[in-house]
């Protein structure tokens, strides 16, 4: 029970993270700018993640983590909420910054709390319980979410998240353990994390590898609608297999990673690369875009993976290292989609995104080499 609670977190976290994307076209076009301004605003929430995560986990450091979890998403549903009223794009922007504050301290406790329910060999699997829920959120959640776009409005999907917050903090509160902190627990020894080259170096594969997922699916609907010229009623339907794509990777690859950790994230750069360049030319025939977004979600299982390599390295600095993990992947939502931006406004194409997307894993494989021959 308590990983079904922190996991409906990484639900409601991970509908409002990628529905933002696939509800882009519609804000977009409701608030009067163009579709690579809409963007920014997925940057401005991944801002947001990034520097609440380690300020968050720093300040936070002698809070219960149950304590800090329920607050954690109390003001999530409140940024939400208010993100669904938002009259202009200024608005729009503050909210998203505001809403990911929470984000990546929440992901990085919520796997502690996790972790520490089971053995040591588990840890991988559990962490991987908790992004089962954003997983599931890309195949329930933003459907549902760009259903509701295009039925009633794109703003009740910002809506749905606040109210699943709501239940988020009210099963923790019910269901998870009392944990105090550690004696020594201090915002310096969160700090340590930062002057640790392994905890760093974990960090910027994640940071850098990880964007080219981020610059596909962000401009995924947009591709589907004016380069695969599918119907309307179709994009959620590829959103949900990307997602299945996610949960499938979540499943399987954890069960192999233990003891092999960066041999696995290594693989699966590579699998990154390979499949992000395939789907550069799949964006023409609906079939082969569905099988190249399933690919390409089999990547994400590359979070619990790095996320139990840090609770390896950190030391005694496990709340910041765990929640900076989640600053990193932010940085590539911010990484992914800017670059991808770029390349769509130069005139390469939609369908240019994927290319995008390859060189970033190419550059996250660099560092994942570097980060091995230093640990030999």
């Amino acid at each position: 029970m308590v990983h079904f609670a922190l996991a409906v977190g990484g639900f409601a976290i991970g509908t409002t993270e990628f529905a933002t994307m696939s509800l882009l076209p519609y804000f977009a076009r409701d608030l009067g700018i163009t579709v690579p301004t809409a963007g920014h605003a997925i940057s401005a929430y991944a801002l947001g993640v990034v520097l609440g995560a380690p300020l968050i986990a720093v300040l936070a450091a002698r809070i219960p983590r149950r304590d800090l979890l329920i607050g954690l998403m109390l003001i999530f549903a409140l940024a939400n909420g208010l993100t669904g009223l938002v009259p202009s794009y200024s608005w729009m922007l503050a909210l998203r910054f505001i809403s990911g504050l929470p984000h990546g301290a929440y992901f990085g406790v919520a796997m502690l709390v996790a972790a520490s329910l089971v053995s040591e060999e588990r840890r991988a699997a559990a962490a991987a319980r908790v992004l089962m829920g954003l997983t599931v959120a890309t195949i329930i959640g933003v459907p549902c979410a760009e259903w509701l776009g295009q039925a009633i409005g794109w703003r009740w999907g910002f809506g749905m998240v606040a109210a699943l917050s709501l239940l988020t903090a009210s099963l923790v509160a019910l269901y998870a353990p009392h944990q105090p902190p550690p004696d020594d627990a201090s915002p310096m020894t969160e700090l340590g994390a930062l002057r640790n080259r392994d905890v760093l170096l974990t960090l910027a594969i994640g940071a850098i590898g990880f964007g080219g997922l981020f610059s596909v699916y962000t401009y995924l609907a947009n591709t589907l609608l004016s380069v695969t010229h599918v119907r309307e009623g179709l994009v959620p339907l590829v959103f949900a297999v990307f997602g299945a794509g996610m949960m499938s990777g979540l499943m399987i690859v954890p069960g192999f990673a233990q003891g092999r950790l960066m041999t696995t994230a290594g693989w699966l750069l590579v699998w990154f690369a390979a499949t992000l360049t395939l789907y550069t030319f799949a964006v023409g025939h609906l079939w082969f875009i569905m099988l190249s977004v399933f690919a390409i979600g089999l990547g994400g299982a590359l979070g619990p993976v790095l996320q139990t390599r840090l609770m390896d390295v950190a030391g005694e600095a496990q709340t910041l290292a765990a929640a900076l993990n989640h600053s990193a992947f932010n940085v590539a939502n911010a990484l992914g989609p800017f670059l991808g931006g770029i390349a769509i406004a130069h005139g390469l194409g939609l369908a240019s995104t994927g290319l995008v997307g390859a060189g970033l894993a190419l550059s996250g494989l660099i560092i994942w080499a570097i980060a091995l021959n230093l640990q030999r």
